[in-house]
């Protein structure tokens, strides 16, 4: 899951970003929600581990966990990251607002809010005016280090989100009457992401006890494994691993978070073309997301897919590797 994620603040500043005679600050309220919405799935993951395990958690529980970590995974990804933001490809009215819906249900924060950041993390990556570069301003040596990957990973977003101009970076989504909506109206969209777990388990089992569990598995656990993984793509996929294009930017590829980024962490692949519908550039670089793109395609529900020739990811190495993608 891709960068430019944070979880729920409303963005009560985010129009008064860019100014360049007064710096852009967030809002208390925001980064008081923020911090209750990392906060709770972590306690809800700690207990469910610590407590829970081998105890209050069945089999429909994780089913129920690992369908809605794949429906609003690839929300992120497919929804959020490839399709609005970078425009990868193109698809129907409907649609896009399906992948908004469930972008919105990975409790990310609100869609139009999340594009503009991201934007904004490609104009400045790596340098002054990133979000979340966990190489700038964060001082030297290894207390450097950490202060960059925390910022990277979650303390960004106590500082520095939903400070994006809408207008500026996701001006055609802040235009469509539809994703404004969305928008605007995210808390429906994490109550959902709640009460439908909650609502399986209780049809499943025919128990509170059992929604009550599917609650806490399907709904608080999975949001904490799904904002951790796409945090991982800001701090890691931005401090270690391989490189083989020509970037101005500290991006890398991280081979072992493929699978549970559907693909986002093929993410130099992304800074190198990042309007490619593939981050998996090579056929090893497994990438779930493409395969979901192309799944689409062949059904004819998405169409004008950007996909980058060999030839031209040639023109795009490094010095020194010569092994065409």
């Amino acid at each position: 899951m891709e960068s430019s994620s944070a979880p729920v603040g409303t963005a009560t500043q985010s129009h008064a970003a860019d100014d360049p005679t007064e710096p852009p600050r967030m809002a208390t309220i925001d980064k008081v929600a923020n911090t209750v919405s990392i906060a709770i799935p972590f306690i809800a993951f700690l207990v469910a581990i610590v407590v829970f395990w081998n105890q209050y958690v069945s089999a429909p529980d994780l089913v129920i966990m690992l369908v809605m970590y794949v429906l609003t995974g690839l929300g992120i990804t497919v929804g959020f990251h490839r399709l609005l933001t970078h425009r990868a490809f193109q698809t129907s009215k409907p649609m896009m607002y399906l992948f908004a819906v469930l972008g919105s249900m990975a409790v990310e924060g609100p869609v139009n809010i999340w594009v503009a950041d991201h934007r904004k993390h490609h104009a400045h990556a790596d340098k002054e005016g990133d979000p979340h570069s966990p190489h700038v301003g964060h001082g030297e040596g290894v207390r450097g280090v950490i202060a960059g990957l925390w910022h990277a990973h979650i303390g960004w977003s106590m500082t520095d989100h939903a400070l994006a101009d809408e207008k500026r970076y996701a001006s055609e989504l802040n235009e469509d009457a539809g994703m404004r909506w969305i928008s605007k109206y995210f808390l429906i969209f994490l109550v959902l992401s709640l009460a439908i777990p909650a609502g399986l388990g209780y049809l499943i089992t025919g128990t509170f006890a059992g929604a009550a569990t599917a609650l806490l598995w399907g709904g608080l656990v999975r949001i904490f494994l799904v904002h951790h993984i796409t945090w991982s793509i800001n701090s890691i996929c931005h401090f270690t691993g391989s490189r083989r294009f020509d970037t101005d930017d500290e991006s890398t590829n991280v081979f072992w978070l493929a699978l549970p980024s559907f693909g986002e962490s093929w993410h130099h692949n992304h800074h190198a073309f990042p309007r490619s519908a593939d981050n998996g550039l090579r056929r090893r670089e497994l990438d779930p997301s493409a395969w979901v793109i192309t799944g689409l395609e062949k059904l004819g529900l998405v169409w004008n897919v950007v996909r980058i020739t060999p030839e031209r990811q040639q023109q795009r190495l490094a010095a020194g590797d010569s092994q065409v993608p």
